[in-house]
């Protein structure tokens, strides 16, 4: 009975896929009971509460059952594996109904929650109620506007825009606009004009733009008119004193005769077959060659700034950050004098190329002028601020300095009146050297420029760039068209004032050059003083090194040389002045030292 009971509710699933056959012979048995048949058609509805009251009376009913050959074989058939899937085909009307909405009719037997999101639904397909985000209204107006952008410089790339930027201010200062901006450079001003012109044009306001156009030309013309009067009525110098007139002839007419005279010397040199410059010069370079230290001496208790030598080469003076500047003996390095009377420290000693007088520059912005015996002579006041360097005009009788109240000044040795005020370096002035005519000057500063300047005219008729850091020495050659260079890029340039170009840059010292110093009768060969805490000999002829002088514990500051080129005087922050002296000279002189 047990087994009975399982097999009976297993056909009932089989019955609804089962033959026909199976299905008239199930039928005819259940003819006889009544209730089974309607419970036996119904089991996937309800099949859990039927089954316990039906099983007492099916078993005299089953009896004609066993005989029926087409349930013997169901449960060996492999097909209800394949069937047990659609079974709950029925139980998942969800799933199978979004499809009938789509007809059209059925969606009227759903639920209101279904009706309500039919609409919604529906909304999003139709473009009339499609609804833009913001984010797609942000992206759509940033089209529209890069789009018109766009036009407007292609508008804008074909309207003439004038260049010149005065004429691009007016240009603006006629259409309304302000002339510029904060930060505004140039080429941001032209573009600028340039799109205003393109708004107007497409705005089609092309009259007053032409209006704008025509008064533009109009105020050119007047302005040009107005410039050349100005010229006229105004003209770019300042009036000098009579005193400076006078020393500009002076000084024009030392000039020509210096010039005149060193002209002719090189034409007699050029065509005498006897005279062969480059074995003079190679003669001076060897006696270069031998240069060495022939004395060192303590010049003073604090570090030396300046040495310059006498024009007979028997006296040096030297100067201190102490304030005091001493005349020295020669060869003996003997002190012979010393000038007091700077209230702050020395920072440049000169001797005159004529006379036995000294000149200082200090930093209590005065300069004086010495006698050899330590008597004060004048005082030179008029500059701002510290003084740097000084220099005597070849002539002797002016007197040049240069300050850090960026300028340079002349001075009139026997009245001490100040002849020239000079302006043009944007930062402050250093270096000051005059060429050996007379006629040109040249000054250097912390603007990293040189300038030469006519002392005849008073006009800067030459700029120097190259350097890239403040220029702190410079020097004529003797030949006249050659000018040195130093400063605190550590390279020399040697700049040819015929080609108005710099010639050759020397990379000299491995620190900044604080002086250098051509040699004084022909310009054969070039020395220069380093913060490396060495000097060094450059050959005139291709500036190839001949010898470096070292011996300095501490910053070389100033150099010279000797009017004979034979001796080299070196000062540094170790307050030593060490006298470099070749071999083949000085030998009358040095058994008096020995006899010393």
């Amino acid at each position: 009975m047990a087994a009975e009971e399982e097999t009976s509710p297993s056909p009932t699933p089989m019955e609804s896929s089962s033959p026909i056959p199976d299905d008239e012979s199930l039928t005819s048995a259940a003819n006889t009971i009544p209730v089974q048949p309607v419970f036996s058609i119904i089991p996937p509805v309800i099949p859990p509460p039927i089954v316990p009251p039906v099983v007492p009376p099916m078993v005299p009913a089953m009896a004609p059952i066993p005989t029926v050959p087409a349930m013997a074989p169901i449960p060996t058939v492999p097909a209800p594996p394949i069937l047990r899937p659609l079974a709950p085909l029925p139980v998942r009307p969800p799933v199978i109904r979004p499809p009938v909405p789509q007809n059209g009719e059925v969606v009227t037997s759903d639920s209101d929650s279904d009706d309500d999101s039919g609409p919604s639904r529906s909304a999003p397909g139709s473009t009339m109620e499609y609804e833009i985000s913001e984010e797609s209204k942000q992206i759509r107006e940033r089209q529209e506007k890069a789009m018109q952008e766009l036009m407007m410089k292609r508008r804008a790339s074909a309207l003439a825009v004038p260049t010149n930027d005065a004429s691009v201010r007016a240009r603006l200062r006629r259409l309304g606009e302000p002339i510029t901006l904060f930060g505004e450079r140039e080429m941001e001003r032209r573009d600028r004009l340039r799109m205003i012109m393109a708004k107007l044009d497409a705005e089609g306001q092309l009259e007053k733009l032409m209006k704008a156009h025509e008064e533009e030309e109009a105020a050119a013309s007047a302005a040009m008119e107005d410039t050349e009067e100005e010229m006229l009525q105004y003209p770019f110098y300042t009036e000098g004193s009579k005193a400076l007139l006078d020393a500009r002839i002076d000084i024009a007419k030392y000039s020509i005769v210096r010039a005149a005279s060193r002209l002719q010397r090189a034409r007699r040199r050029r065509e005498d077959p006897d005279e062969d410059m480059d074995a003079e010069m190679d003669w001076v370079l060897n006696q270069a060659r031998t240069l060495a230290l022939d004395c060192s001496e303590i010049g003073d208790d604090r570090p030396l700034s300046g040495c310059s030598f006498s024009q007979d080469g028997k006296l040096l003076a030297t100067c201190a950050l102490s304030g005091v500047a001493k005349l020295w003996s020669m060869p003996q390095v003997t002190k012979v004098a010393t000038l007091k009377g700077h209230t702050e420290r020395l920072t440049d000693v000169i001797f005159s190329p004529t006379d036995n007088i000294v000149a200082t520059a200090s930093a209590d912005r005065t300069a004086r002028l010495w006698n050899t015996d330590g008597s004060l002579l004048k005082t030179f006041e008029g500059h701002l601020d510290r003084l740097a360097r000084i220099n005597f005009h070849p002539s002797g009788k002016y007197l040049g300095t240069t300050s850090f109240d960026k300028t340079w000044r002349l001075w009139d040795v026997d009245t001490g009146v100040e002849l020239l005020l000079q302006e043009g370096h944007s930062r402050s002035v250093y270096g000051l050297a005059f060429n050996q005519d007379g006629s040109l000057a040249a000054s250097c500063g912390l603007d990293s420029l040189a300038r030469v300047w006519d002392l005849r005219t008073g006009r800067s008729i030459l700029a120097l760039e190259g350097h890239v850091k403040p220029v702190l020495a410079l020097s004529f050659s003797g030949n006249g068209y050659y000018l040195a260079s130093g400063g605190e890029d550590n390279t020399c340039r040697i700049w040819d004032l015929r080609k108005k170009k710099s010639l050759y840059t020397i990379p000299a010292h491995s620190n900044l050059i604080s002086q250098v110093k051509f040699e004084p009768q022909e310009g054969y060969f070039l020395v220069t003083a380093s913060y490396d805490m060495t000097a060094k000999i450059w050959s005139a002829r291709d500036f190839k090194p001949v010898k470096t002088l070292s011996g300095h514990e501490a910053k070389v500051t100033s150099l010279d040389v000797s009017g004979d080129g034979n001796c080299i005087a070196t000062v540094s922050h170790d307050r030593t002045i060490k006298l470099w002296s070749s071999s083949g000279t000085g030998e009358d002189d040095r058994p008096e030292m020995e006899v010393d």
